[in-house]
C-alpha cells in the first residue's frame, strides 16, 4: 500500500513524498518546476526525476519531531516510533520552516 503526502513550500504545492513497497520517494510537481520554484532543500535540488531511497529521505526525516515532542506525538496519535512515514504525515502539517506536509486522501480518508 502506498502512503503519500503533498509537500508545500511557503504554501505553494511543490511535490509529493511517498512510501510504497519499494521504499521512499519524493518528486517535484511539473508545474512547480516550470514556475521555477525554490527547491525544498539543498539536498533535493529541482529536477523532474524522482528522488528514491530504501529509507526515509534525510530531509523529510529531519522534519519529524524529536525528544519530548516526539513522545507526545507518539502518545497522542498512538503511533509506532519506527513508522517514519506515519510520523511525517501526522506531525508535519504545520512544522517549523517553509515546508509542510498534507496527507493525501483516498475515498475521503487520510492514509496514515
Amino acid at each position: 500500500m502506498r502512503r503519500s503526502g503533498r509537500v508545500y513550500f511557503k504554501g505553494h504545492p511543490a511535490g509529493i513524498v511517498w512510501q510504497d513497497e519499494n521504499g521512499y520517494g519524493f518528486q517535484y510537481d511539473k508545474a512547480y518546476i516550470i514556475a521555477k520554484g525554490t527547491s525544498v532543500s539543498l539536498t533535493l535540488p529541482l529536477r523532474e526525476e524522482p528522488y528514491l531511497s530504501g529509507t526515509m529521505l534525510p530531509f523529510f526525516d529531519g522534519l519529524i519531531p524529536e525528544g519530548w515532542l516526539l513522545d507526545i506525538t507518539i502518545k497522542n496519535w498512538k503511533m509506532n516510533p519506527n513508522d517514519r512515514m506515519g510520523l511525517l504525515l501526522v506531525a508535519c502539517k504545520d512544522c517549523i520552516g517553509a515546508v509542510s506536509i498534507e496527507p493525501e486522501q483516498v475515498n475521503g480518508e487520510e492514509l496514515l
